[in-house]
């Protein structure tokens, strides 16, 4: 039996995850880090460990950092953080030092979520974060690194925006063309996202793998 230590819980992608974690055979404890006390009948469950906190507040937590395998969905919006100093501390400085944290602890593999295209000599600010936050992810030296890189990620969402759901109107309708080299494009449900998280982190076969719709879809598929 293995522990899982998650970041993000609370968004689209890392709520389905610790659900799939925490029905999982393979872990027999859950610990995530959260600003506020979750809500909802997961609370309670028995596998779950709750720790508040923040990326100030993550030292002080150090100790509790406990797990085999890290999985990291964290990220914000231009809207919710239009400075761009705070949008880089909480997609790049956090993740990085959440993992750094977790591996001196003992922790073997991560799992992160960043984004199609990231590139730490983009000259965009946005891939350039995600590529940055990848490259110091690397350098960390995990025994197995798993890079997830959805394109539009797509689903139900509790918080409906309306420019989202226009931008995914438009995704379904060219989504079809993506095909060949292009089908890293394509679309993913958020959920789908989070299960070839899982499903990756039970097979540790590369030391570093990057996973795009393709490689998604394939590890999916042989789950079926």
């Amino acid at each position: 039996m293995k522990k899982a230590l998650l970041f993000g819980a609370t968004g689209f992608i890392g709520s389905h995850l610790l659900k799939d974690l925490l029905k999982s055979s393979i872990y027999d404890g859950v610990t995530v880090v959260v600003r506020k006390p979750l809500s909802g009948e997961l609370k309670n469950h028995p596998k779950l460990k709750m720790l508040i906190g923040d990326y100030r507040s993550l030292p002080k937590l150090k100790t509790e950092l406990v797990a085999d395998d890290v999985f990291i969905a964290l990220g914000t919006t231009k809207k919710q953080t239009p400075d761009e100093a705070e949008y880089y501390r909480v997609d790049h400085d956090y993740p990085v030092f959440a993992a750094k944290l977790a591996k001196e602890n003992g922790a073997k593999s991560v799992s992160i979520v960043t984004a199609i295209g990231a590139s730490s000599d983009s000259p965009f600010f946005y891939i350039k974060t995600k590529g940055e936050t990848e490259r110091d992810i690397k350098a960390l030296g995990f025994t197995a690194t798993h890079i997830f890189q959805p394109s539009m990620i797509v689903g139900h969402r509790k918080e409906e925006r309306a420019m989202e759901k226009v931008f995914i109107g438009a995704w379904n309708v060219v989504d079809p063309f993506f095909v060949g080299r292009m089908d890293r494009l394509k679309g993913i449900d958020g959920k789908d996202v989070a299960k070839a998280m899982l499903l990756a982190a039970q097979n540790q076969t590369d030391r570093l793998k990057i996973f795009r719709w393709r490689e998604m879809h394939d590890l999916l598929k042989r789950d079926v």
